[in-house]
Parts: structure tokens; sequence; C-alpha cells
């Protein structure tokens, strides 16, 4: 079966967000018959929630490539560089290379 990528609404914080093709064949092959309802920070925060968990503490930074605020779950030390999400994940891929 083909899947396309989905714009759902989440129905805690009515924010839109996207189900991958990927997430749905993960949905099917798992036997899960309903789609997500929830997006994934309401779905985390649900998840601590219901495993008696604090909530994560984010810090804001600026990323050292681009220079977009951001946050991140840890406080950053020994002025060693933070980046955002997409800047770490091009470093990766490069670093793999």
């Amino acid at each position: 079966m083909s899947y396309v990528d989905r714009q759902l609404s989440c129905r805690e914080c009515g924010v839109t967000f996207v189900f991958t093709a990927g997430e749905q064949a993960f949905f099917a092959e798992k036997g899960l018959m309903h789609e997500p309802q929830r997006c994934p920070e309401c779905r985390a925060v649900r998840r601590r929630e219901r495993l008696g968990l604090q909530p994560r503490e984010m810090h804001p930074v600026i990323c050292a490539a681009c220079g977009a605020p951001t946050t991140v779950p840890f406080v950053p030390r020994y002025e060693r560089p933070v980046y955002c999400s997409p800047c770490f994940d091009r470093l990766r891929v490069a670093a793999q290379a």
C-alpha cells in the first residue's frame, strides 16, 4: 500500500502537523487503526504526565551556525557551540561522509 503525507490538526493545541507516510506505514505494521489525534509535542507532554515525570526544561540559545534562536533541553556549558536541529543534522551527515 502506498502512503502519502497528510496534514492533521492536534486536538489539544490545534496546531497542524504532518502525519508522514513513514509514520502511517509504522501504524499499519503495528496494527494501529486510528491516526494520531495529538501533535508530537502534545503526545510527549501527555506521555511524561502519564509516567509521572517532570516536564523538560528548555533553555534558549542562538545557533552557532546560522544564528537562529532555538531551545535545547540542556544548559550550554564550556563555550561549546550549540546548533539548531537543521544545522545539527547537516553537521552530523557531513561528519559521517
